[in-house]
């Protein structure tokens, strides 16, 4: 287990020498400490990424992405590993890491692998006797900093496509979750990457983050996690003004229409909210409900949640483990309290359970809560297994209740009416819609929001707009062209 910063090719100790306890949320028990980088450290490896990404860059492509393909095949091979670590730190269940954070992480390496010799430029028609050729060219060093909900999937998502365009990378873990990040540097070097080109330096936010985010070599920052600190993120980066892209907090509305199919609706509607624990950004946490269908629709979604089986993430057979941190447990209780304070309905959960093996860890019982549309519950993230619980009579209604956060990431509509469908989809204010569907993403398809939910976007094409810059080249080929201007 690799418990120190890895920078230049190196896993070293930091320079103040502080460490940071990584607990197990399961029981929290202390896995181990890992060595905490500040400011100081941050400035080393950005010093690194600076020297190694001028190599880098003139790379062929073709052999940035044989490394890229090559980490993905370790990331396989090293499977078991990985996944029996990201449940002991983060509290994922070992069957969810398996179905889908390692395959996810291994296809978005290999994704962008295939990416890396065949992004393009173009060539704009322009005046007759001129060639203009426009090229795509890293921006240069790239800050990223990973939450701590999906850790092995987002180091894959951030450090894929910004290797695969010939940048370097700084990335900052969260210090709740380090492990699997390190272990990725880790293979990253045993498979060839060039010393410097990727560098990990977990830490506090208000530290090596903030560092990250106002250094001036830094030429962008790309950060998952909260809406208000994407706020501090914004200040910081005027230090250069570097270009920013941010993924941060959503509210997803989920609508169940009349016309849908009930059972696929709930088993997909519990996939939504309580995958992970709810701890999802894209999370579908407002079932807005039609009014004819509510009650068949809660009796059967509700007598799901509490078949759900809370256990020991290491545990095959458990479905729910626990929150990642003490302190997320106790936020989420604490909207439990706020739902009551303003006159909500708890109809399932709304506390720790009190079973004899759970009472050490991080656990909350999957939560449903009928509340108004204004309510605080339906407006602020509660970034748990909790739902809210509204109805809706027409499909206006529904639109206007989906519509009415400040958040814009993920949203979902199940119906049998196409036309409906559509037309939702058009109108929802939200960077991501899944029809009759939740929560199905792919290296391929542009991820992220609007509003309040940030700007940028991972995946794709577009991903590779966010980590390159557009060179205009204008070439005089016909020696008859006059200049604009002559003497």
């Amino acid at each position: 287990m690799r418990t120190k910063l890895f920078i230049n090719g190196e896993f070293v100790d930091a320079a103040a020498g502080g460490k940071i306890a990584v607990l197990n949320p399961y029981d929290n028990s202390r896995i181990c400490e890992i060595a905490e980088a500040r400011a100081e450290d941050v400035d080393i490896a950005v010093e690194a990424a600076r020297k190694a990404q001028k190599s880098w860059r003139r790379a062929d492509p073709s052999q940035r992405g044989r490394l890229l393909l090559k980490l993905a095949d370790a990331i396989e091979a090293n499977g078991e590993e990985l996944i029996q670590l990201e449940a002991r730190d983060t509290g994922h269940p070992v069957r969810d890491a398996r179905k889908l954070d390692l395959p996810r992480t291994a296809a978005c390496f290999r994704y962008f692998g295939g990416m890396a010799d065949k992004f393009e430029g173009f060539l704009p028609p322009v005046y007759p006797g001129y060639l203009n050729y426009v090229t795509r060219e890293p921006v240069g060093v790239v800050g990223q900093i990973v939450p701590w909900n999906f850790p092995l999937m987002f180091t894959s998502w951030k450090m894929a496509p910004a290797l695969a365009a010939g940048n370097a990378v700084v990335i900052k873990p969260a210090e709740l979750t380090p492990l699997s990040t390190l272990r990725i540097a880790e293979l990253m070097h045993e498979v060839g990457f060039p010393a410097g080109v990727v560098n990990v330096v977990p830490g506090y936010g208000h530290t090596a983050g903030a560092r990250l985010a106002e250094h001036p070599d830094v030429k962008k920052i790309a950060f998952t996690g909260s809406t208000p600190t994407g706020r501090r993120i914004v200040q910081a980066s005027v230090s250069n003004l570097k270009k920013v892209q941010l993924e941060l907090g959503g509210k997803g509305p989920n609508i169940v229409f009349a016309d849908a199919s009930i059972p696929a609706a709930v088993a997909g509607s519990a996939w939504a909210i309580f995958h992970n624990q709810g701890q999802a950004c894209i999370a579908g946490s407002r079932l807005i409900l039609h009014e004819k269908i509510a009650d068949e629709f809660l009796e059967r979604f509700i007598g799901l949640a509490k078949s759900i089986r809370l256990g020991n993430p290491l545990d095959e057979e458990t479905e729910m483990g626990p929150l990642t941190s003490k302190q997320h447990q106790e936020r989420v209780l604490h909207f439990v309290r706020v739902a009551r304070d303003e006159g909500g309905e708890i109809l399932l959960g709304g506390k720790a359970p009190e079973r004899e093996d759970l009472v050490k860890g991080c656990f909350v019982e999957p939560t449903v809560v009928r509340a108004k549309a204004t309510d605080t519950v339906n407006q602020e993230e509660v970034f748990g297994p909790f739902v809210t619980v509204t109805t809706f009579s027409d499909d206006d209604e529904a639109l206007s209740v989906a519509n009415d956060v400040k958040y814009g990431l993920g949203s979902g509509l199940w119906t049998s009416n196409l036309a409906r469908a559509h037309r939702m989809a058009r109108e929802i204010n939200a960077g991501m819609v899944w029809i009759n569907s939740y929560k199905v993403v792919h290296p391929g398809s542009p991820f992220g929001g609007v509003g309040e939910s940030g700007y940028g976007r991972e995946m794709g094409f577009e991903v590779m707009r966010e980590y390159t810059q557009p060179k205009s080249v204008w070439v005089n080929v016909d020696a008859q062209v006059e200049p604009h201007y002559q003497r």
